[in-house]
C-alpha cells in the first residue's frame, strides 16, 4: 500500500513538474512574475521576523538591566540587614540577590543568542533582497528581449511582401502606391491651376493675345 501511494505521489509530482515546464516554455515571463511574487512574500516574512528579533533584543536588554539593578539593590539591603543584626532579613535579601544574579546571567546568555540570531537573520534578509533585486533585473532583461522580438516580428510582417499580399503587392507597398498616386494628383492639380493662372495673367498683359482670343471666339 505504501508503495502504491509513493507511485501515485511520484506520478502527480511528475505531471505537476511537466505542467510547470510547459507553462514556462509558453510564457516564461508570467512564470517569472509568479516566482517574484512568491519571493516578495517570503522576503516580507523575513523582514517581519527581523523586526520581531529587534523587539526581542530590546526586551532582553530591559529585563537584563532590571535584573542587574535588582541584584545590586538586594546586595545593598543584605549588607544593611547584616550590619543591623537582622539575620532573617539578611537571609531574605541575600536569597533575592542570588536569584536576580542568576536571572541576569541567564538573560545575558539569551541576549547573546538573540544577537547572534539577529545577525544571521539580517544576513539572510540582505541575501534575499539582493536575490529579489537580481530577479527583477532579470525580468526586465527578459521583457526587453521579448519586446524587441515582438517588434521585429511586427516589422517583418509589414515589410515582408508575402505577409499581407493578395496579389503582387503587400500592404506596405499598397500604401506607398496610394501615396505616390495622391502626390501625382496633387502635383497635377497644382500645375494645372498654375498654368491657368499664368495664361490668364499673360492675356491681361498682352492685349493682342486677348484680341485674337475674342476673334477666334466670334468666328467659331
Amino acid at each position: 500500500m505504501a508503495n502504491l501511494f509513493t507511485r501515485i505521489k511520484d506520478t502527480v509530482m511528475a505531471d505537476l513538474h511537466q505542467a510547470i515546464d510547459h507553462k514556462e516554455k509558453k510564457n516564461p515571463i508570467a512564470l517569472l512574475n509568479h516566482y517574484l511574487r512568491q519571493c516578495e512574500l517570503e522576503t516580507e516574512k523575513v523582514r517581519k521576523l527581523v523586526e520581531r528579533q529587534y523587539q526581542l533584543k530590546d526586551e532582553f536588554t530591559r529585563e537584563y538591566q532590571n535584573a542587574v539593578e535588582m541584584a545590586a539593590k538586594r546586595k545593598h539591603q543584605a549588607e544593611v540587614a547584616s550590619q543591623a543584626g537582622e539575620m532573617e532579613l539578611y537571609q531574605f535579601a541575600a536569597n533575592e540577590q542570588q536569584h536576580f544574579e542568576e536571572r541576569a546571567a541567564h538573560i545575558n546568555e539569551l541576549m547573546n543568542q538573540a544577537n547572534a540570531q539577529l545577525t544571521d537573520l539580517e544576513q539572510k534578509y540582505e541575501q534575499m533582497k539582493h536575490k529579489l533585486k537580481d530577479m527583477n533585473i532579470r525580468r526586465l532583461e527578459l521583457m526587453g528581449r521579448e519586446n524587441v522580438t515582438r517588434a521585429k516580428h511586427k516589422m517583418n510582417q509589414v515589410l515582408d511582401n508575402q505577409a499581407y499580399s493578395n496579389g503582387s503587392y503587400s500592404r506596405f507597398q499598397e500604401i506607398e502606391t496610394y501615396l505616390d498616386r495622391l502626390e501625382q494628383d496633387v502635383n497635377r492639380s497644382y500645375y494645372q491651376n498654375t498654368i491657368d493662372e499664368r495664361i490668364a495673367q499673360l492675356e491681361k498683359q498682352t492685349p493682342t493675345l486677348k484680341l485674337d482670343k475674342e476673334e477666334t471666339s466670334s468666328i467659331s
